[in-house]
């Protein structure tokens, strides 16, 4: 086998083929509509839309795009990485920081951490989650 072969056998079986997607304000992806259960609603009626763009095979690791519209509600958060690309929010973790997010926002939110979003400006985020 020579290089070029082990290194595009390897490849394939790291996972899909490296992409690139545009996750500004104006879609290139058509985000699909999210159920938002109504226990976690505080207050307005936000809409959340989104698309997984990857999911490892285990089921461990989701890619994607998020997108949740003004209101205020609160989760319990997976071990995720994103960043803002779109919109303004204030995500206060109950116990912990509160953290003011916007275009070119790069957070880190534990697993297991309890928090109220306050989306003032409809956020749109790239995420990487971890299970």
């Amino acid at each position: 086998m020579s290089t070029s072969d082990h290194d595009a056998a390897a490849a394939a079986a790291a996972g899909p083929a490296s992409f690139a997607v545009s996750v500004p304000d104006v879609p290139e992806v058509e985000l699909e509509a999210e159920e938002l259960d109504p226990g976690r609603i505080v207050s307005g009626s936000p809409v959340v839309t989104g698309k997984v763009l990857w999911e490892s095979p285990d089921g461990t690791q989701v890619r994607g795009i998020w997108q949740i519209t003004p209101g205020v509600v609160t989760d319990v958060e997976a071990n995720e990485l994103f960043v803002v690309v779109g919109g303004r929010a204030t995500i206060e973790v109950e116990g912990g920081e509160t953290l003011e997010v916007g275009p070119g926002s790069a957070c880190v939110l534990r697993a297991g951490d309890r928090t109220t979003w306050t989306v003032h400006e409809t956020l749109r985020k790239a995420y990487h989650i971890s299970f």
